[in-house]
């Protein structure tokens, strides 16, 4: 059996340690799907009639807010599964099971690709979950299952990006509660980004910021597949900042990885 093989099983072993653990210990999968849902449900109910009639797109009031809203709640779910990675990675970086994995005939790389296997399905299940309640509570799009699929691409590849940092920062991480924290700003960088309201509507200086921050390109290159809105460059710029965070969460985590005893 060639070394490729080897690995491809024992990641493929590691992938299912990781479904088992999601399956026996369902509160951190709510958790983390369970605000999204709430930010949802509490801007689209609360705020969503007042910040509806201001968007220059649509016929205002709540049913546009929901419209403009939900790319924006996705990229919070992608990054709330991402703290869950951190949490899930400084556990077996904490408890001694990474240790005994070294000292196992395992390929090194399968147990980060179990993680990042793993949590890329935990972000899914968050992401559908969330579209679902959204459709329920009145989001329509025009998109064709050609856009819808490249959409969930888009997603998919943020959300490859965001966990090999989280895998970093659960690695890095002196405990478990610290891991809880480092990736705790990702998860609200949608807040300011176009994830809530209009770019336009900032004042100057956070609207820079909100215009060249990574959420920013990536929910509104889902906007325009979904609700046919301009993507212009932003499908490019979401790309890019994706390959730069994935490859630079990969080279860290890598290197704590390998440092560690």
């Amino acid at each position: 059996m060639s070394t490729l093989t080897y690995a491809l099983t024992d990641s493929a072993t590691m992938v299912r340690r990781q479904i088992k653990h999601m399956r026996r210990y369902p509160s951190l999968t709510l958790q983390l799907v369970g605000m999204p849902v709430v930010f949802l449900l509490l801007f689209v109910y609360v705020f969503g009639g007042t910040l509806g009639n201001g968007l220059s797109t649509g016929s205002g009031g709540r049913g546009a807010y929901v419209d403009y809203v939900t790319p924006g709640i996705l990229m919070m779910a992608v990054a709330a599964a991402a703290t869950g990675t951190a949490i899930s990675v400084a556990m077996d970086m904490t408890e001694g099971i990474v240790a005994r994995f070294k000292t196992m005939a395992i390929a090194r790389v399968s147990v980060l690709t179990g993680h990042v296997i793993g949590a890329m399905v935990q972000t899914f299940v968050a992401v559908a979950v969330v579209v679902g309640v959204a459709l329920a509570i009145g989001f329509r799009s025009d998109a064709s299952a050609l856009e819808w699929v490249a959409a969930a691409g888009v997603v998919g590849m943020i959300a490859f990006a965001l966990t090999w940092l989280s895998v970093a920062m659960g690695i890095a991480a002196q405990s478990v509660e610290s891991a809880s924290n480092l990736p705790t700003p990702l998860v609200f960088l949608p807040f300011l980004g176009s994830g809530f309201v209009p770019t336009e509507s900032m004042p100057t200086g956070l609207r820079w910021f909100a215009e060249y921050q990574p959420f920013t390109p990536v929910i509104e290159t889902i906007r325009g597949l979904l609700l046919g809105t301009g993507i212009g460059s932003s499908g490019i710029v979401a790309a890019a900042w994706s390959a730069g965070i994935a490859l630079a969460g990969y080279l860290w985590a890598k290197k704590l990885y390998n440092r560690q005893a």
